[in-house]
């Protein structure tokens, strides 16, 4: 498998139901999906894109009575890293800052999150002084 995780978006949608219950079986990833998302997907939808990921090598399964449960093989903070990356390069043309001030703009952060990000980028700073 290729460094580069690329998802289409209802792939995606289907990968961050795997990430956040750990592992689903297709009923309980259609059953998220309506839930989550209000969408109300056929059980072969859900289980074509399940197959789909799984041949991409992003998911595997394993028996569980009669039904499938699969596993997410590739970590959200890896796919986010990539997606970034790509997001940064392809929108904001290699601007980190252009992209964090969008990302701030539109989805501003708790002051938890704002202290953690400071010290993020003050570490950002201070290993560029060294």
């Amino acid at each position: 498998m290729s460094d580069e995780v690329t998802f289409t978006t209802r792939e995606l949608d289907v990968m961050s139901i795997l990430w956040r219950l750990g592992s689903g079986t297709v009923r309980e990833v259609r059953e998220a999906m309506k839930n989550d998302l209000d969408e109300d997907l056929g059980y072969t939808s859900v289980l074509k894109f399940l197959q789909v990921l799984e041949k991409k090598g992003h998911v595997r399964h394993e028996q569980e009575g009669r039904a499938y449960r699969y596993h997410p093989t590739v970590d959200a903070m890896d796919a986010g890293r990539t997606a970034m990356g790509r997001v940064v390069d392809k929108i904001f043309h290699g601007s980190s800052e252009a992209a964090l001030a969008r990302l701030v703009e539109d989805r501003p952060p708790s002051l938890d999150e704002a202290r953690r990000m400071r010290k993020l980028l003050d570490q950002v700073v201070k290993s560029h002084k060294a």
